[in-house]
């Protein structure tokens, strides 16, 4: 793992399995599973995300596929969140079709990933991700995630997807992330989760938390090749349009090294995913990346609906926490 983290944890293969034995009796033990892709040319976003919860019993996500021509989820290509479908006490999420229709084989633990969806004549889906890091250890306790257990991997994303009859290659780098621990669905909180990735599997991630005004890396890293990099501190900046929507987004942050990193990102589609007490405003990102060209990813704007509602009704979007 050289180059890879500056943090003694260290995933295994069984942490591509569910952690069921760590969930105690608490409510809201939460086991996540996100897989993202995209068609830069065709201003086309998606993902596969599953959410388990086993001591409620239920298993919840699906897929989204959205493009420049919608944003809303009942207008995009596909949409389907489900909420509370029976966890199957024998599930195995390491070789599973998931009741929600997502299907996850591993090939090479930890790495590498025969992904699927099948929702006939709307969408099916025939992908696998290859990384090529192991999986990155969640290192600050005050990113959005708090203390769960948490990872990140940027990887190669090849294959193909069909979407209400069209057929569309997917040739990509992207990200996928996995967390299990607490996670309840009452305490929102406002946040980013911005990505990005290019040729050969350069790239980085930046968690930022809303403080004052202002948005702050908590997390993240840069990744060139096979040498990942902390982030210990920098800011995502956007300018909005007066219905709230991002039209530029600048991340300026620092890495361990001492060097800086800078990106300027321009969304060309999104979708807004309504997440119980939260909305995640997700941008497919092109991004303009200094010293490195263009990459391209994503910016999850997430919003308690509440601040969101007021600062939509205000028109003022400094409205912040």
């Amino acid at each position: 793992m050289s180059g890879q983290s500056d943090t003694a944890v260290v995933f295994t293969a069984a942490d591509d399995g569910f952690h069921d034995h760590l969930r105690g009796d608490d409510w809201w033990f939460t086991e996540t599973a996100w897989f993202s892709f995209h068609h830069a040319e065709r201003k086309l976003g998606g993902w596969l995300y599953t959410m388990a919860r086993h001591n409620i019993g239920t298993i919840a996500g699906g897929a989204w596929v959205w493009d420049d021509s919608a944003h809303l989820p009942w207008e995009v290509l596909y949409s389907s969140n489900l909420t509370a479908l029976a966890l199957p006490p024998e599930l195995d999420l390491r070789d599973a079709t998931l009741p929600n229709g997502v299907r996850i084989e591993v090939e090479v633990p930890t790495m590498s990933y025969r992904l699927g969806f099948d929702d006939p004549g709307r969408l099916s889906a025939d992908l696998r991700f290859d990384a090529v890091l192991p999986p990155r250890p969640l290192t600050a306790g005050d990113s959005t995630f708090g203390h769960s257990a948490h990872f990140d991997q940027i990887g190669h994303v090849t294959g193909s997807i069909e979407v209400n009859g069209v057929h569309i290659g997917i040739d990509c780098w992207s990200m996928r992330d996995r967390t299990w621990g607490r996670r309840p669905e009452d305490r929102p909180r406002q946040a980013a989760y911005v990505t990005g990735a290019g040729e050969g599997g350069s790239g980085f991630l930046a968690v930022a938390n809303t403080r004052d005004g202002k948005d702050r890396v908590a997390y993240g890293f840069v990744q060139r090749g096979d040498t990942q990099v902390t982030l210990i501190g920098g800011e995502r900046s956007v300018r909005r349009s007066a219905e709230g929507w991002i039209a530029e987004i600048r991340i300026d942050a620092v890495d361990a090294a001492g060097d800086r990193f800078e990106a300027v990102g321009h969304p060309v589609s999104r979708i807004v995913i309504n997440r119980h007490s939260f909305i995640d405003i997700n941008s497919l990102i092109r991004w303009d990346v200094a010293g490195a060209g263009t990459w391209w990813g994503e910016d999850q704007d997430m919003w308690p609906t509440h601040r969101f509602a007021a600062a939509k009704r205000s028109g003022d979007w400094s409205t912040r926490g």
